[in-house]
C-alpha cells in the first residue's frame, strides 16, 4: 500500500503535530503516567520491527506485510495503526529525532525552554557521536536511508533535506556561541564549520559500519573540535548524557 511522498517530514518545531495536542485530551495520573495503553505498546512495537527491518535491508526491499510479520501482526492490523509504509518511514526517523532535538536544541523543540550553555550543547553533541557506537543499528537506518533518500522521489527526500538544513543552521549557531564564549569570534566561518562537522560525522559512520575496529568516531569528532580551539578544555565531555536505547529515538544528529 502507498501514500505516495511525505510531504511534511520532521521539523522539531512541529513535532507536536504528530502527537495529540494537549488541550482537550487525557491528562494520566501519578498511577498510570508510566503504563502506556495496548495500542501505544503496538505502534511501538512495529517501529522497532520497522527500523530493525528498515536498517538491514532500506526502505524500498521492505513491505508493510514484512513489517508486520516482524511484529507479530497481520498486515490489516498493521494499517490499523499506520496508513502505510511512508508514513512509518516518517515515524521511525522522527521518533528517533525528537529525544535529540530535546537534548541539543531545546529552544527549537520546545520554543522557550532555557537553552544549555554552548559548552555544555557541544558535550552532548560528542555524547551522541560516542552513543552512535553503541546502537549500530539505527545508524545504518540512518546511512542507508540518507543515501536512499537523495533521490528526490523517495519518501523521505524532504525529510532529509529539512534535517540538514536545520542541522546546518543550529550547529553554526553553536560553533558562533562557542567563539563568543571563548573570546575568539572571527577566526572561522560558524557555517563552513558547521557543514564540515556533519560531513566528518557522516562519513564517519559509513567508516564505521564497514570496520568498526578500524574507525574511533567520537576520538576523530574530538580531535577535529580541538583542532579548532572548539572542545571545551574542563573535564570529559559526558558521552553518557543522552539515552542509550537502540530502539526507542536514539542518537539522530548525523546518522
Amino acid at each position: 500500500m502507498s501514500e505516495g511522498p511525505v510531504d511534511a517530514p520532521y521539523d522539531p518545531a512541529e513535532a507536536g503535530a504528530h502527537r495529540p495536542s494537549e488541550a482537550g485530551t487525557h491528562r494520566p495520573s501519578k498511577g498510570d503516567a508510566h503504563r502506556p495503553s495496548k495500542g501505544e505498546r503496538t505502534r511501538a512495537r512495529i517501529l522497532d520491527s520497522a527500523a530493525e527491518l528498515f536498517s538491514r535491508s532500506g526502505f524500498h526491499a521492505v513491505s508493510v506485510r514484512d513489517i508486520a510479520a516482524h511484529a507479530g501482526l497481520t498486515h490489516a492490523g498493521l494499517l490499523h495503526h499506520f496508513p502505510g509504509k511512508e508514513s512509518l518511514l516518517i515515524e521511525v526517523l522522527e521518533r528517533r529525532d525528537r529525544i535529540d532535538a530535546r537534548e541539543l536544541f531545546p529552544g527549537i523543540a520546545r520554543p522557550g525552554a532555557p537553552v544549555p550553555p554552548p559548552a555544555e550543547r557541544l558535550r552532548l553533541l560528542i555524547g551522541v557521536v560516542a552513543r552512535n557506537t553503541r546502537t549500530p543499528g539505527l545508524v545504518a537506518l540512518y546511512a542507508k536511508l540518507s543515501a536512499e533518500a537523495t533521490d528526490p522521489a523517495h519518501p523521505a527526500h524532504r525529510y532529509f533535506t529539512r534535517r540538514y538544513r536545520l542541522l546546518r543552521a543550529e550547529l553554526s549557531d553553536l560553533v558562533r556561541a562557542l567563539q563568543d564564549e571563548s573570546g575568539r569570534p572571527g577566526d572561522l566561518d560558524p557555517a563552513v564549520v558547521a557543514g564540515q562537522l556533519l560531513a566528518l560525522m557522516d562519513g564517519l559512520q559509513t567508516q564505521w559500519l564497514l570496520e568498526p575496529g578500524a574507525v574511533p568516531m567520537e576520538e576523530l569528532v574530538r580531535d577535529f573540535l580541538d583542532r579548532l580551539g572548539l572542545l571545551p578544555a574542563d573535564g570529559p565531555e559526558g558521552a553518557d548524557r543522552t539515552g542509550e536505547a537502540d530502539g526507542a529515538g536514539a542518537a539522530g544528529v548525523s546518522g
